[in-house]
């Protein structure tokens, strides 16, 4: 397996679990170096290494008025300050290839979500810039369908990402084979628990979530062998202005991190 490296942390099938959080997109510059105070805080006291995660921009919404985010550039402003004034390493979503290098200059990791990931343009200017290239597996495909997005990245450390599967309307399943199939791949595998729990356009104009379902579905993604965990967070779920229903509260998330870890050893 391809030992990736993020800031000082490792990912690899010996390396310690990888925590992403932070709240789905970037609220305001107060709100995300709040987060990021609580969360560096947070996993420095469970000496879990640990990335910060928002986004400057979610294009891909229900509704044409649900909340996208600052921007590209007010965004960037935002994630560089908050790398600088907590020494933490950054991962943000880009959906066009002309984002990337600009991205690139911040984040240590760009994402690439689950509905872009068969984006050739996208995928190979992401694999220019050097950085470390999170990309999710489509809901649309299947675990083994991979191998045509590693190639499309080929020479860039690559850390794949399992989010469920489409089950029917308005629903997603997971499927916790993927992850040691992916892994086959020659690639360490996240697992990403918020979407996992995700109910795609089932609020109509936005889409709902089984909250209750993360902590469950991240201790199965551990016991298969995931060898990171993506995890939005938000101090308050209920006024959170991107994904409400999928986002796992601040007040919550030191119980998940100590289960999970406990799984861990004792594997």
């Amino acid at each position: 397996m391809q030992r990736v490296k993020i800031g000082e942390h490792f990912v690899d099938e010996n390396s310690p679990l990888l925590f992403f959080s932070g709240p789905c997109a970037i609220e305001s510059e107060e709100h995300a170096l709040r987060c990021a105070e609580f969360l560096c805080e947070l996993f420095a006291k469970k000496r879990a290494p640990f990335v910060y995660k928002s986004s400057f921009d979610k294009a891909n919404r229900s509704s044409l008025s649900s909340y996208r985010g600052p921007g590209l550039e007010k965004g960037l402003k935002i994630l560089e300050k908050v790398k600088k004034m907590f020494n933490v390493p950054i991962v943000t979503d880009i959906h066009l290839p002309d984002q990337a290098a600009i991205v690139a200059e911040v984040a240590d990791v760009l994402q690439i979500p689950a509905f872009l990931c068969r984006q050739t343009d996208l995928l190979v200017a992401a694999a220019k810039t050097g950085r470390v290239i999170k990309v999710k597996k489509g809901q649309f495909m299947a675990p083994w369908d991979m191998k045509n997005v590693v190639e499309k990245l080929e020479g860039c450390q690559i850390l794949l990402t399992e989010r469920g599967s489409s089950f029917g309307y308005n629903n997603l399943v997971c499927d916790m084979r993927s992850i040691p199939l992916m892994q086959q791949l020659g690639h360490p595998v996240c697992f990403d628990a918020s979407h996992a729990v995700q109910l795609p356009g089932g609020q109509d104009t936005s889409s709902g979530g089984q909250r209750e379902f993360i902590l469950p579905l991240a201790k199965a993604a551990v016991a298969v062998g995931a060898n990171a965990l993506f995890i939005e967070s938000h101090p308050n779920p209920s006024q959170a202005k991107s994904d409400a229903a999928s986002v796992i509260a601040f007040a919550d998330l030191e119980n998940l991190i100590d289960e999970v870890l406990c799984l861990r050893e004792r594997l």
